[in-house]
């Protein structure tokens, strides 16, 4: 798994890492540390149906020893339109076929162009040009701001957009080292720079705290565990 691991950056250099406290924002911390960076950390609280998962953010960030994590507020209830923040039922034991096919509802509108914004303006405050996201355009996630296309657009417009951007020889770096392995090599991966996966939560619609075990996400989770030959440890209420 050395392809995953980068030479160390100097200490001074600082990063961004937008953090879910799910399985892959928890790997591209690991990632970023294990390259020499100080941490910063971004959650929010989107109005998304449950908390769980910034529990585990919050969590993640103190094992990881960030300089600073950060927990921003935004509503995007108000627009609703994704099962994960609208009265719409969170699709359930899907095959691949089917998640493989269109978008799922469990998109939330514009929601990583968004985090990046606001990652964006935390950045120039603190004069940072490098932002770490965890996007996969792998196992049939099937987002269209998980793509690499997005992603290239997205730092594009970072550079022209801010002060930091124009104004300094270097440029704002949008990183996301997960957009093209499957789920079982980002958990290798991770495993090999010290994540704890069982501080993470995945899953989109918890029963009591504990992993559904039926949604997309506590599908292909179990899936990359198995693949990647590595116990799940994962607390699922119901895994039948």
């Amino acid at each position: 798994m050395d392809a995953y691991i980068s030479a160390a950056m100097p200490s001074a250099a600082k990063a961004i890492v937008l953090l879910s406290g799910g399985l892959d924002s928890s790997t591209i911390l690991a990632m970023a540390k294990n390259q020499g960076f100080d941490l910063y950390a971004m959650s929010f609280a989107y109005g998304q149906r449950q908390d769980v998962e910034l529990k585990a953010a919050k969590t993640i960030a103190e094992h990881f020893g960030v300089k600073e994590h950060r927990l921003v507020e935004i509503n995007l209830r108000a627009f609703g339109g994704s099962a994960l923040t609208d009265d719409i039922e969170v699709p359930k034991d899907r095959d691949e076929s089917a998640m493989g096919e269109g978008i799922p509802l469990t998109y939330v509108p514009a929601r990583n162009t968004i985090f990046l914004s606001y990652a964006l303006a935390w950045a120039e405050v603190l004069e940072v040009k490098d932002i770490f996201i965890g996007v996969n355009a792998v196992d049939y996630s099937g987002y269209p701001d998980c793509r690499p296309e997005f992603i290239e657009a997205f730092a594009k417009m970072a550079n022209l957009a801010t002060k930091l951007g124009t104004q300094n020889q270097e440029h704002i770096q949008i990183h996301a080292p997960l957009i093209d392995l499957s789920k079982a090599e980002i958990i290798q991966a991770g495993k090999s720079l010290g994540v704890d996966y069982s501080l993470t939560h995945s899953c989109y619609d918890p029963i009591d705290g504990l992993a559904c075990g039926h949604c997309d996400a506590c599908i292909l989770r179990r899936q990359g565990f198995e693949a990647a030959k590595i116990d799940d440890p994962t607390l699922y209420a119901n895994k039948g």
